[in-house]
């Protein structure tokens, strides 16, 4: 796809959202089950059963994915999506390009130390791309993409999360 193109689909879109901005607020959802035999959760994710369980560090075998993975997944996912799409829209040219994620994580929090922080302590975002566009090109290609990335501004900015339980 090209620039042209993306515009051509994208352009009715945002048409629409500045008339009527309601148009624009989706909830989007994600869906599991708990295991009825493992310490596992399966995820549906629209096109398989995805089985989150415990990682190795907090004893888990290992067979089931775990979900700080699926976290540093998605935003891979997201942002390399977001980075096609906005080099795309601003016509540079990438030849190749690979997405890496990685979080440092202190499992002795999870596992119940008081003295350990529960979640990610940092996590980094590199993007390395094969391209012969000049770096004031690439400087705005890597702001947009944070800036239009939906996991990497979720993460970012500590979007309010809340927990409910109820009787099934």
């Amino acid at each position: 796809m090209d620039a042209a193109g993306l515009r051509a689909i994208q352009a009715p879109l945002k048409e629409r959202y500045k008339t009527n901005p309601k148009d624009a607020y989706i909830t989007l959802k994600a869906y599991g089950t708990l295991d009825d035999q493992n310490i596992a959760c399966k995820v549906e994710t629209g096109r398989l059963l995805a089985v989150a369980g415990l990682h190795p560090a907090t004893g888990g075998t290992g067979l089931e994915l775990c979900s700080g993975d699926m976290l540093l997944e998605a935003l891979v996912a997201c942002a390399g999506v977001t980075m096609k799409a906005v080099a795309t829209a601003l016509e540079i040219p990438l030849k190749s390009g690979v997405v890496s994620a990685e979080g440092d994580l202190d499992f002795r929090g999870t596992l119940g130390a008081r003295d350990a922080p529960v979640g990610f302590a940092q996590i980094r975002l590199t993007f390395a791309v094969e391209t012969e566009a000049p770096q004031d090109k690439l400087d705005q290609l890597l702001k947009l993409t944070e800036r239009y990335c939906v996991v990497y501004q979720t993460i970012r900015s500590g979007s309010p999360v809340e927990a409910s339980l109820q009787r099934s």
